[in-house]
């Protein structure tokens, strides 16, 4: 696995890390229905276009294993590809983020307990909550940092 900063976004490129990130949130956001995955999965292309960070984790045929959009030393996203899960990928590109970066911060849903283990794990705590997302959805948002 190598790290690499993104400073072409290709559409290639965008088109997989879209689709590593709807098999990522198939797999950890239960609470989603697969029509508001689908609806979601629209406005995803912007936001790896608009971060202004985006760093990716790939394989030795430069295949993305996963990704983390950085902003203001906040992660706006991470996402781990599903065969990639638990072996260590997140933790590096993380870490990564909060040695080069300075990452404090991170907004996780409150649905989604792995996630929250995470960046438990990674010393991250909660210091607010609300009842719903960014839009306006009954999703309750956690708000951690270091």
């Amino acid at each position: 696995m190598k790290i690499i900063e993104i400073e072409n976004r290709t559409s290639i490129l965008i088109h997989k890390l879209v689709n590593l990130w709807q098999e990522s949130v198939k797999a950890t956001h239960l609470f989603l229905s697969d029509a508001e995955i689908e609806e979601i999965r629209k406005y995803v292309p912007q936001a790896l276009k608009a971060v202004s960070t985006l760093v990716v984790a790939v394989d030795e045929s430069l295949n993305p294993l996963a990704f983390i959009g950085i902003e203001n030393k906040s992660v706006e996203m991470l996402f781990v590809a599903l065969e990639e899960r638990n072996k260590g990928i997140g933790k590096a590109l993380l870490s990564y983020a909060v040695e080069k970066y300075g990452v404090e911060r991170v907004s996780v849903n409150e649905q989604n307990p792995e996630a929250k283990g995470f960046y438990e794990h990674m010393g991250f705590e909660t210091y607010k909550r609300t009842d719903v997302d960014e839009q306006g959805r009954a999703y309750p948002i956690l708000y951690m940092k270091r």
